[in-house]
């Protein structure tokens, strides 16, 4: 039996034209009221907007706002404007005069509809006109898009009277069908979700002028049979159907919308929760119900065909809230419920607690909603507080947030995989999604936490104390951020907003939260660092400038990728003094070892820590630490694998604003870190030598790391550089490395393929020769100098015979090629003039002109280590022959050889070692360090011999 005053039409008992009549009146009448609360909400420059739309649309005034052409379509099904509407736009330009349409007009505009939050519980003063323009289907391309200027023109007019109005372009023909290439409002995120925005349409849409929608004649139970029932509405003459629109049915809604849905919500969600919350929800109640889904629209009908036409209840936001709220009580979660309850609480911006500020009929329905939900005087309070939430009640709001932003984002995952509608493209949504979820809310080591994601409008504080506390331990210190200004013997009796191991972990995070701006005011009680007001100030400036909030949107090209470094700020010895004992006594040391890695004749490296603030692609801001002797090196392989790993240099900015030679040090790591990036990131990288106090660090890449070769002392440099290669690789030398050593100066004369001969004269006859190979390895010797011109004789003779020696096993063309030598002198600083290498002529004579010749040969023997035979002149001299005597006895000969009796030390002119190495491969630094061995072996037994 049907209720009173229910109407429930059926095709096959005959449909009474009355009660469609009735039904189409009880529509009409919500809509009206609904308009009427939209606009009581709308101040008055705005209200004269939404009034005079419908004006706009139905005529072609060239005086009048939207006004393109006298071909633009215009012309609204069976409208006719009241006086007051009339007045208005007369307000705009007075020679506006309305004219009726001449009969057999036919209206290009079949509806307008407002939908959305308008006339809800919802409706706020930063709600937004969104507007669905329905023309006739047989339009043109070139007439839709002439009526799409005619729409971008009367947004922009809008805008001039303070009002955001959005108009989108239905074909109802195509539409119904689930056809349309826009986006219809700016809450659709695509044609996917076509029947959940018809869903949304249909118990939202406020109908401003033109046809009502057929969908209103259909009852809910029919709804399945839309087609049919519709069809003979109109064949058998019930309705005109020049009267409604048909947008389609609601029978049902597919499994896939449901995830294009929700995983829409969730990316506004994640900046905008509370906007998000609500529509998050009903998307997995109706995926829950699935296929059996009722949706809300038919809710709706079912009601006004009941003649259930109490407004508020048919509020959209209201049935949104009771759906939900079955769903939760059913599921026993009351967290998530009480959640939704406030995200409608702060939808609405009623504001309970005041007696002033809202409408009355949203007023006293929120009142009714908030009684049934036992909610005391001190709730609303903080809810009405919102905007003065501080970190405490923000991070506990996030703490939810989130939690339901996760839940969705699993519930949707599962969902579109147990029911087959993960495709390529959602596919693709639903990892982006879990991105973006990652990089807004993921804790990681170093990460600093957002913990306001859209909750309140402004963290900032006025005044705060930064203090630095005691643990158990020595090193247990701790950085703490208190409200207010505390005194040291206070900071017991309160809690922190929060606390960090290192300083820089919670100024960060104070300035990526806005806790901190420029007129916040820090009480600093720096225990026993050395930080001090100007340090603090100067810190948070450079965050400030380098990071500046609001962040850039995170974008879906950025998404795509794995997240890279884009900014990275060093800031160096944060409360930290490098030179405490010169502070304390108020002292300056003068040197002219001025390097920060090296400083004073002491060399104390004065780089203690580095803090490296990060911001990658992803919006991540992260903080690493580090410390120590070798803090400077360590941040700058992190930074140097980073970049290798990204193919990407972040910008990077460097401060410091410790007490003692703050600017000196941040531009010491700053050119350091350039350097150091030209050299080892370049293609094909070099090697980095930099020196840190009285050590030797090498950097290299191998693998695509930078690895680190540590040498304490010059000694352990000396050999590292001597040590064969299997390929050149040059060696860059920082700055200040080697300062004023003639070792520097070689090593940067290295060149592939080519020999390098360095000497520089020293007291008592002495000189010391070096040696850069084809590979870049060094050799060093000392000996006798009789004088320059002939110092370099033996050893460039010995060279000639290497290079004849490698010819050998070369072909024929590469032979011919003479390999590149070059001879330069060390020349100490005197006269003005700085240590200096002066290039000298390589001698044409002496090298290949008749001398007495020492050969030596060395094979491999049984006991793998070598066998040596020594040739003087033509004379041989073996172990097979001599055993251990073999020198002393090419020692002898060499001596009764020498027509005087000069002591001058005995030189191998030629060295043979194919056997050892019968491809040829071995560098020249091999071929020098077995000829010194042999030498110093020969010339110990001719000393000897002579005693």
């Amino acid at each position: 039996m049907a209720l009173s005053g229910e109407i429930q039409p059926q095709i096959a008992e005959g449909i009474d034209r009355k009660a469609l009549t009735t039904l189409r009146n009880r529509f009409m009448a919500i809509n009206r009221s609904r308009l009427q609360r939209v606009l009581q909400a709308l101040p008055a420059r705005q209200y004269n907007v939404l009034q005079l739309i419908p004006l706009l649309f139905d005529v072609n005034h060239p005086l009048l706002p939207g006004y393109v052409a006298r071909s633009t379509p215009h012309g609204l099904t069976g409208y006719v404007p009241e006086p007051n509407i009339l007045h208005t736009a007369q307000a705009l330009t007075r020679s506006f005069s309305y004219r009726r349409h001449p009969a057999g007009f036919s209206a290009e505009i079949q509806s307008l509809y407002l939908m959305g939050s308008g006339g809800t519980i919802a409706q706020s003063d930063q709600s937004d006109l969104d507007v669905w323009v329905c023309h006739a289907p047989q339009l043109s391309h070139g007439a839709v898009a002439e009526l799409a200027a005619k729409c971008q023109l009367i947004t922009d007019w809008a805008a001039t009277q303070g009002c955001e109005a959005h108009f989108h372009l239905v074909n109802p023909a195509s539409f119904s069908l689930g056809d349309r290439d826009n986006a219809l409002s700016i809450e659709d995120c695509g044609s996917t979700q076509h029947y959940l925005l018809l869903d949304e349409f249909y118990r939202t849409a406020i109908l401003l002028g033109g046809r009502h929608p057929l969908w209103w004649l259909v009852p809910d139970y029919e709804e399945k049979h839309y087609a049919d029932f519709t069809r003979q509405l109109i064949d058998k003459r019930f309705i005109r159907s020049h009267e409604s629109v048909d947008l389609g049915h609601m029978a049902r809604i597919p499994a896939g919308e449901y995830v294009g849905a929700g995983l829409w919500q969730l990316f506004k969600g994640i900046e905008s929760p509370y906007k998000s919350v609500l529509k998050l929800l009903l998307t997995e109640v109706y995926a829950s119900e699935h296929p059996q889904v009722r949706c809300l629209s038919l809710d709706f009908k079912h009601a006004v065909y009941a003649n259930q036409l109490d407004l508020d209840e048919l509020d959209p936001y209201v049935m949104l809230y009771r759906r939900i709220e079955r769903y939760l009580l059913a599921r026993r979660e009351p967290e998530r419920l009480e959640l939704v309850r406030r995200c409608l609480y702060i939808k609405a911006d009623v504001r309970l607690s005041r007696r002033t500020g809202s409408l009355g009929w949203k007023r006293s329905l929120m009142e009714k909603l908030v009684r049934e939900w036992h909610w005391d005087t001190r709730q609303l309070q903080q809810m009405d507080n919102r905007h003065l939430w501080r970190v405490g009640e923000v991070t506990r709001e996030r703490q939810q947030l989130v939690s339901e932003l996760t839940h969705s984002y699993r519930f949707l995952s599962q969902f579109g995989r147990s029911n087959g509608v993960i495709n390529q493209v959602n596919s693709r949504d639903l990892s982006l999604l879990g991105r973006r979820l990652y990089a807004a809310f993921e804790r990681k080591a170093g990460k600093v936490e957002v913990i306001n994601p859209g909750i309140t409008p402004d963290l900032s504080e006025p005044l705060l104390t930064l203090a630095q506390r005691s643990g158990a331990g020595a090193d247990q210190t701790s950085w703490s951020l208190y409200r207010g200004t505390l005194s040291q013997p206070e900071l017991d009796d309160h809690v922190p907003l929060k606390y960090t191991r290192h300083l820089v972990d919670l100024i960060a995070w104070a300035h990526r939260n806005g806790l901190v701006d420029a007129a916040t005011r820090i009480a600093v009680h720096p225990g026993d660092s050395a930080l001090s007001e100007f340090e603090l100030n100067n810190l948070l400036a450079a965050l400030r400038q380098h990071f500046p909030l609001p962040l850039p949107a995170l974008t879906e090209t950025a998404l795509s990728r794995p997240s890279q470094p884009c900014q990275s700020l060093l800031l160096v010895n944060v409360g930290l003094d490098p030179l405490p004992v010169t502070s304390q006594k108020n002292l300056h040391l003068i040197s002219s070892h001025t390097d920060a890695l090296g400083y004073s004749g002491l060399r104390d490296n004065l780089i203690l820590s580095i803090d490296q603030v990060t911001l990658n692609s992803w919006n991540e801001l992260q903080v690493n630490r580090f410390e120590g002797e070798h803090a400077c090196i360590q941040a700058l392989c992190d930074y140097l694998n980073k970049a290798h790993e990204h193919q990407h240099r972040p910008d990077l900015r460097v401060a410091c604003f410790c007490r003692n030679r703050s600017s000196a040090i941040a531009e010491r790591v700053e050119q350091l870190f350039q350097d150091a990036t030209r050299q080892l990131l370049a293609e094909p990288p070099s090697r980095f030598l930099l020196q840190v106090q009285n050590s030797f660090q090498i950097l290299e890449r191998r693998d695509g790391v930078i690895d680190i070769t540590r040498l304490a002392d010059r000694d352990r440099l000396m050999r590292y550089l001597g040590s064969a290669r299997q390929h050149y690789s040059p060696l860059a030398l920082d700055r200040f490395a080697l300062q004023g050593q003639d070792t520097a100066l070689m090593l940067r004369q290295s060149r592939a393929g080519e020999i390098q001969v360095f000497y520089r004269l020293l007291p008592d006859r002495q000189a010391e020769i070096s040696v850069l190979d084809e590979l870049g390895a060094l050799w060093r010797t000392r000996q006798a100098c009789r004088d320059e011109q002939t110092l370099l004789l033996p050893l460039l003779r010995f060279l000639h015979s290497i290079r004849l020696r490698r010819q050998v096993n070369q072909s024929l063309e590469t032979s011919l090629r003479e390999e590149p030598l070059s001879i330069h002198a060390i020349r100490p600083a005197a006269d003005g003039l700085p240590l200096r290498l002066e290039a000298q002529k390589v001698p044409n004579r002496g090298i290949e002109t008749d001398y007495y010749a020492v050969q030596a040969i060395a094979e491999p023997g049984d006991d793998q280590s070598l066998k040596v035979s020594i040739f003087c002149g033509q004379r041989e001299f073996s172990e097979l022959d001599h055993g251990a005597d073999l020198f002393s006895a090419a020692a002898r000969h060499i001596i009764h050889q020498r027509a005087g009796t000069e002591d001058y030390p005995c030189y191998i002119t030629d060295l043979d070692l194919s056997a050892v190495d019968p491809t040829g491969g071995m560098q020249t630094v091999h071929y020098l360090r077995y000829r010194q061995r042999l030498e110093d072996a020969l010339n110990a037994a001719m000393g000897i011999a002579r005693n």
